[in-house]
């Protein structure tokens, strides 16, 4: 899939779909809910065809839309309080970005629309009980980033850099899904004869710290996860 395609896909065919499914109401003002980490998306080229697509469903921003836009910015306990807020503010949909939101999402309502992105092994982290039929209120795009695919990801690693013995993994300890990619990880770095080196990092503020450990144990590749 080309990136515009993918870009139109995410603004527009799924962050509209719950609205458009209960037809405009004349004169009704729409309010959206925009949970994430990173309060540079509305600049990103996602950001704007987000808001593209919810223009090509007739939801336009300032004029029958309100869009709550909420950021953690890297601060998971956050997003409990960020997404009961926007709870209190009775949205009309919750869009999404990434596991911790989605899973704040859904143990906030069962009765708001949520539309997920970015989120990797939703049946993993209990989010979805079936990709085909999510059920419940939640529905969105995945992010095929599941503990298998990781050690895929190792394994295309060691083909880069046949000789790399030494590698570094960089993670967030915090996320629910991290541990699960660690174990798959360490089997494949084992059955690749490859020595893994840990490095956590929970915020940005770390992240320093982390390359320069990096670069003190010069390791043959790093590996984010």
């Amino acid at each position: 899939m080309k990136r515009r395609e993918f870009i139109t896909l995410l603004g527009g065919a799924v962050a509209a779909w719950p609205l458009v499914a209960r037809a405009q109401q004349a004169g009704k003002i729409y309010r959206v809910g925009f949970l994430a980490n990173d309060p540079t998306i509305p600049t990103q080229p996602a950001g704007q065809a987000f808001l593209e697509g919810l223009r090509e469903s007739g939801f336009i921003e300032g004029k029958n839309a309100i869009i709550e836009r909420r950021f953690a910015e890297g601060r998971l306990h956050q997003y409990a309080d960020l997404m009961a807020e926007l709870v209190r503010l009775k949205v009309d949909v919750i869009v999404t970005s990434a596991n911790e939101a989605t899973l704040a999402a859904k143990r906030a309502s069962i009765n708001i629309p949520v539309v997920m992105m970015n989120v990797a092994d939703p049946l993993g982290q209990g989010i979805v009980a079936n990709l085909a039929h999510p059920s419940g209120n939640i529905t969105g795009l995945v992010q095929d980033d599941s503990a298998e695919i990781a050690a895929k990801r190792m394994q295309l690693v060691k083909d880069a850099v046949p000789r790399s013995t030494q590698v570094a993994v960089l993670l967030n300890p915090d996320l629910g899904y991290g541990q699960a990619q660690w174990q798959q990880l360490e089997r494949a770095a084992r059955s690749l004869n490859v020595m893994l080196h840990r490095l956590e990092a929970r915020r940005a503020s770390e992240i320093e710290g982390v390359f320069a450990a990096i670069g003190q144990n010069r390791p043959d590749a790093a590996f984010p996860q």
